[in-house]
Order: structure tokens, then sequence, then C-alpha cells
């Protein structure tokens, strides 16, 4: 009876030390995926070089906000909130985010030539659009 316990607890102990190897590889992806994500927005994005009509503008608009979105994984984007500015993407958190997620994030937003504005109740994330 005690061997088999311990042969129990012995596989129990190597099921757990899976578990901690898988959830290290899940991040990995994760992280991966994003910087996927990132090069795939940064190589099909191309500046215009003529204005264009007014329509197609606010088309244009709604596009650069969407690029810098596909480049988040879902449970960070749903944490976020973007806002088109005149040169930027502002990118401002809906709650608060954690040292982790907000680290997630800054990596993101650096990984495509954004930064992290620090302004107190103010503070956000910013991506200029032209890197966009």
């Amino acid at each position: 009876m005690s061997e088999e316990k311990e042969k129990i607890e012995n596989l129990t102990k190597r099921v757990d030390e899976l578990v901690v190897i898988l959830n290290g590889i899940m991040e990995d992806l994760r992280q991966v995926s994003a910087s996927l994500k990132s090069l795939a927005v940064s190589k099909f994005t191309q500046p215009v070089v003529a204005p264009p009509p007014p329509q197609l503008q606010m088309r244009e608009k709604t596009k650069a906000i969407e690029d810098i979105k596909m480049m988040f994984p879902e449970d960070l984007e749903n944490l976020l909130s973007f806002e088109e500015k005149d040169q930027y993407v502002v990118i401002k958190p809906r709650q608060f985010l954690g040292s982790e997620n907000f680290s997630k994030i800054a990596s993101i937003v650096r990984g495509v030539g954004g930064e992290y504005v620090s302004a107190g109740k103010a503070s956000h994330f910013r991506v200029p659009k032209k890197g966009a």
C-alpha cells in the first residue's frame, strides 16, 4: 500500500512540474504571438504619398487604430482604450493594469517606436502614426 502511495505521490509531483513548464511555454508563446502581430502590422502598413479624399482619411484613421490594436493579445487589448490624435494613437488603460500587464503593454508599444507618458491620472502610452 505504501509503495502504491509513493508511486502516486511521485506521479503527482511530475504532473505539477509539467504544469509549471507548460505555463512557462504558454507565456513564451503569448510573447511570440504579440511580436509576430507587431511585425505583421509594421510590414503591411505603408505611408500615404498624397492626401486622400476625406472619406478615405476616415477609413485610414480607423485602420491606424485597428493596426495598433492587432499588436496586442485579446486579453491585453480588452484592458485598453485607443484614441486617435494628430500624430499619435493614444492608448489608455481602462483599469489598473498591474506590473505584469503594464510591462507587456510597454514592451509592445516600445517595439513599434511608441512610449509611455507619465502624467499622473492622465498617464498613457502613445504610438506615432507614421510608425503605426
